[in-house]
């Protein structure tokens, strides 16, 4: 599991893109709760997350929900491989990083 103190500053796994990152739990914590996720995971496995930019990490939300994230893309790999996303990851390391501050 990798810890939750965010990196000032790394590239995104996703993009590849150096800027500030956020942790992105990799079974979304609204589903921790659920019957399937309790008794196909222990709590390490459903704390496990990834360190992704604000613009990959909007995305990966706004294109599929927590049940999809949770079943489907659970892992940095299967992120990495669907299609649309990475159709996506592509288009954003090609734009500017800019600077929140």
């Amino acid at each position: 599991m990798r810890s939750k103190h965010r990196p000032k500053q790394s590239a995104c796994p996703l993009c590849q893109r150096s800027t500030a990152l956020t942790f992105h739990h990799l079974i979304p914590r609204k589903l921790h709760r659920r019957n399937f996720f309790a008794k196909h995971f222990n709590r390490e496995q459903l704390n496990q997350g990834i360190f992704i930019c604000r613009t990959c990490h909007n995305a990966v939300h706004r294109f599929y929900d927590e049940m999809t994230l949770g079943k489907k893309l659970n892992s940095l790999e299967a992120l990495l491989a669907d299609p649309l996303l990475s159709q996506h990851f592509a288009w954003v390391g090609k734009q500017r990083v800019h600077s929140d501050h």
